[in-house]
């Protein structure tokens, strides 16, 4: 199963932000166990760096996370001219959004996990919340 990461649940795990860090690092997790492959797209590296070092005012701790992210958990999906000509002729509202969705259908993701569903349209890949994946992956 191949699942994108939205930037906030990796801003989540990186400044173990509550109430959300607990879930979303669960759903890491199974990344990095191999009981999914994970991705984050190209794009949110660097805003999931800029926004962890204000929020922790360290950047070398936000720097060392998000390498400990990337390097254990996800793969960084690519992001090229086309998709970010596919997203400037999207009506979306949310220009971040819609490259990471462009992102995920460019690679097949099975789903992106996020916790702003409402964010993304309702499209051909299905958005969940970071429950609803440990839900899919290990129900109990």
């Amino acid at each position: 199963m191949d699942i994108l990461f939205d930037t906030n649940i990796a801003i989540d795990v990186i400044t173990q932000r509550e109430p959300f860090y607990k879930q979303s690092q669960l759903a890491l997790l199974l990344a990095e166990e191999k009981v999914i492959n994970g991705y984050i797209s190209a794009s949110a590296v660097t805003d999931i760096y800029y926004i962890t070092s204000r929020l922790m005012k360290d950047k070398d701790l936000a720097k060392k996370r998000l390498k400990d992210l990337l390097f254990d958990n996800v793969e960084v999906a690519t992001v090229d001219g086309s998709i970010i000509t596919q997203a400037l002729d999207s009506d979306w509202d949310d220009l971040e959004d819609c490259v990471q969705y462009y992102v995920g259908e460019s690679i097949s993701v099975d789903y992106i996990v996020t916790r702003n569903p409402n964010d993304f349209k309702n499209e051909k890949i299905k958005v969940i919340l970071p429950e609803e994946l440990l839900d899919i992956v290990a129900p109990e």
